[in-house]
């Protein structure tokens, strides 16, 4: 979603007095400055910040790592089926964020049983993925996308690389072509439905990449082959085909436009970060780490939404009425001074949020295979290109301006030519 502007406190809806001094999401400017505009919420708010989501619709801001832990440890509290809702009288049919909170015969909306049931399906599904061929796969794709600007001596690589790799490992994992106008025209509408520009209609692109879904999977239960779709297929579990689109489209969302923003990132933090770029020559050095910091400082996904309360409780210290929402402040949780009181984040743990908690954190082994897409994009680029830096002051990379992802508009860089 577009959003510019500053936060600035907004009346609270009428018959809300719990949002009284409630901030507008989609007038923050995360993209340049979120660990300064979470520190201020959390100065006025607390651990759970009032704010209003696009149309000013209310909800609340989880800010605190042991309030979204708590939130994601306790479903019978805080679940995932978004008909739970208080709000759904006042959401139009066009409303922004509907491919993120309209109800679809997901994974991401199941809970239980039946959440453990479908869950369990991606999670072999996934283990099917040799880890040691996917890096194979992932350099092979990584070696021709920098043969195409090599010679060069410059490229755009947010474009040109980091969008392009885990796209193309992807859609190779769950049985797609890796290139094509058809496999590059699901991706754009990928990113249309987790991160609309100004213009872009994410309800249509939801649609359409439900239909191209829809069609891999009619092809798989005819012609199954070696791949994550053909394993949903063929599971005992006996999902439906419905079942496995939607299923479908969770791994390969999360697989694609996060991982991109992963690489990039770390590629910047490399990039522009002394205490790295002493230590990179090679392309492996200090990559790992570089990883792991960038999920704890500039976690891909910032703010996830969200989980329904399911009736009246407490959090923060603040009053959840039955039916409220709640986003989850991934990089606020991250950044939490009550876990680095002084004030200097730690990158050498995984305790990090990125790849959220509880039952509903990123089916094992995603993460996994995630770290080899990611890892594998960096290290090839800077073993083929040693000599790489940017081709702009640090100051001059910008932030897309989204309160959900946290991502460059562009990553130039220049290096010498290499002639193939």
């Amino acid at each position: 979603m577009t959003d510019t502007g500053s936060p600035s406190p907004h009346a609270a809806p009428p018959g809300c007095p719990a949002h009284a001094g409630a901030v507008r999401l989609a007038g923050l400017e995360y993209q340049q400055t979120p660990s300064q505009l979470y520190r201020e919420l959390r100065r006025r708010h607390g651990a759970v910040a009032p704010v209003l989501l696009d149309g000013d619709i209310p909800a609340w801001l989880v800010l605190g790592y042991s309030e979204v832990t708590y939130v994601t440890r306790h479903d019978e509290l805080f679940a995932r089926d978004s008909r739970r809702w208080n709000q759904w009288e006042n959401i139009p049919a066009d409303w922004p964020l509907m491919p993120f909170v309209g109800y679809q015969p997901s994974v991401l909306f199941t809970e239980g049983e039946e959440h453990r049931r479908r869950a369990g399906v991606i999670t072999q599904a996934l283990e099917g993925v040799d880890q040691f061929e996917l890096g194979r796969e992932c350099q092979q794709i990584a070696d021709r996308l920098i043969a195409s600007f090599a010679g060069s001596g410059q490229a755009e690589l947010m474009s040109a690389y980091a969008h392009a790799l885990p796209m193309r490992a992807a859609v190779q994992m769950c049985g797609m072509p890796a290139t094509g106008t058809d496999t590059q025209r699901l991706v754009e509408d990928l990113r249309i439905s987790l991160d609309a520009a100004e213009g872009d209609d994410p309800v249509a692109a939801y649609t359409r990449v439900g239909e191209r879904i829809a069609q891999l999977v009619k092809e798989k239960r005819e012609r199954p082959g070696p791949d994550v779709t053909s394993r949903m297929l063929t599971h005992p579990a006996g999902l439906t085909d419905e079942e496995v689109v939607q299923d479908l489209i969770s791994v390969i969302a999360a697989a694609q436009q996060p991982t991109a923003n992963w690489i990039c990132n770390t590629l910047r933090l490399l990039l522009t970060d002394e205490r790295f770029a002493l230590n990179v020559s090679g392309g492996r050095l200090s990559v790992g780490e570089a990883l792991n910091e960038v999920l704890w400082l500039d976690t891909p996904t910032q703010n996830f939404i969200g989980r329904w309360a399911v009736r009246d409780t407490q959090l923060g210290g603040r009053q959840i009425r039955a039916g409220d929402c709640l986003v989850l402040g991934l990089a606020a949780a991250n950044t939490d001074p009550l876990i680095w009181p002084e004030a200097h984040v730690g990158a050498e743990n995984s305790a990090h949020l990125s790849f959220s908690n509880g039952e509903h954190r990123c089916p094992y082994p995603a993460p996994l295979l995630a770290d080899v897409i990611a890892r594998t994009a960096v290290e090839t680029l800077l073993e083929r290109l040693p000599d790489l830096v940017l081709a702009v002051e640090p100051e001059e990379l910008t932030w897309r301006p989204s309160i959900w992802m946290r991502g460059l508009t562009a990553l130039p860089v220049q290096f010498t030519p290499v002639v193939q």
